[in-house]
């Protein structure tokens, strides 16, 4: 059991991470918060009342206070952050107790264990804003979403942002091919596929390949083809804590992996090539997207058919217009030696991503 009594956590500042602060003189009690703090990656301090020195009451980012330990720090300056934590789920006076303390919550235990192990992640972690999450699929097969995928992510990266680039397509090649990384060590989806619960993000981001200033999550080359959507829920909500920017290359087909990822969007950029069979079938692409991602825009690639222009695109599927995709002649000589899309920070393609994410970022409240 968990109830909310007053008002919201406080935040941890600018992301940094703290120690939660126990408080309790019940041995057993004890035993049970260090193990869920162990659980979540952290290791807190340990008192049987108010610190003598006031700040550590005050500056720790979470205080656990044991109910027994509640009539001892009845005293103790008022701040945010503070669950009382009992085992009697029939001790109505328990909420009395903690508006005494003035607690934000009441946990039972054994039933709020992952509640709290989250809570206690969050501190672990530094939790603060959530990575602004951009989702990129073609309107029809070959219209360079990946491509788009990778300029936005290494352009990302560029500017000073923590990025990490998430291939959600496991029949499309790696994006660690792109990027020139196919070899680097690091994780790849399949070992993340038995993936439950809560992820911790940093452990996630250390765990994967980094090329060009940014992380990678791809595919491996065996025979794994998909992960269950579980696991892609677990991966994106870790990604998403460490704040900056995740850019989703996605496959045209839906399924339960693709609709998880989609869930963790708050955006979705579908790639059009500027002519009539591909706009038909990124209308039906859309339709599908537009029923997860509230936030679906439309950019447009040439050469253009006769008649048509970006807005006209944009118009016929009657969606946002989010730029035209300027033309790169580099990325289309072969493989061998080029370097990623938007790697050098010039040319039309790097300078329509850093709009994008200029506009984006805004829109957003600012850099994250």
């Amino acid at each position: 059991m968990t109830g909310i009594v007053t008002h919201d956590p406080p935040p941890t500042g600018a992301g940094r991470p703290g120690r939660p602060l126990i408080v309790t003189e019940d041995a057993e009690l004890l035993d049970d918060l260090l193990r869920l703090c162990a659980a979540a990656g952290a290791t807190p301090e340990v008192h049987h009342g108010v610190p003598e020195h006031g700040d550590g009451w005050e500056a720790a980012p979470l205080v656990l206070v044991g109910d027994d330990a509640a009539r001892r720090i009845r005293g103790a300056a008022r701040r945010r952050g503070v669950v009382l934590v009992g085992r009697d789920q029939d001790d109505s006076e328990v909420w009395k107790r903690a508006v005494g303390i003035g607690a934000d919550h009441v946990l039972m235990l054994p039933d709020g264990e992952q509640w709290l192990v989250d809570r206690i992640a969050d501190v672990a972690e530094g939790v603060g804003r959530p990575a602004l999450t951009v989702g990129v699929i073609g309107g029809r097969g070959g219209a360079g979403a990946s491509t788009l995928a990778c300029a936005l992510a290494v352009t990302s990266a560029r500017e000073g942002l923590r990025t990490l680039l998430v291939d959600a397509d496991p029949l499309g090649g790696g994006l660690d091919v792109l990027l020139g990384g196919e070899s680097a060590d690091g994780l790849r989806w399949p070992a993340f596929a038995a993936s439950r619960g809560r992820l911790g993000g940093g452990a996630l981001e250390e765990s994967l390949p980094e090329l060009h200033a940014l992380r990678v999550l791809s595919w491996d080359r065996g025979d794994c083809v998909a992960v269950p959507s579980q696991a892609v829920r677990a991966v994106l909500a870790a990604a998403r804590r460490r704040g900056g920017t995740v850019v989703v290359d996605l496959p045209r087909r839906l399924d339960d992996g693709v609709a998880e990822a989609l869930a963790q969007l708050d955006l979705a950029l579908l790639v059009v090539p500027a002519e009539l069979r591909g706009i038909a079938s990124a209308g039906r692409v859309a339709s599908a997207v537009a029923m997860v991602v509230r936030d679906v825009r439309v950019a447009v690639r040439g050469p253009y058919a006769p008649g048509l222009d970006d807005h006209g695109v944009a118009r016929l599927l009657d969606l946002p217009l989010a730029g035209e995709i300027p033309v790169e002649p580099a990325l289309s000589r072969p493989e061998g030696g080029a370097k990623p899309p938007g790697a050098t920070g010039r040319g039309p393609l790097a300078r329509f991503c850093l709009n994008f994410w200029e506009r984006a970022l805004a829109e957003a409240g600012g850099v994250r």
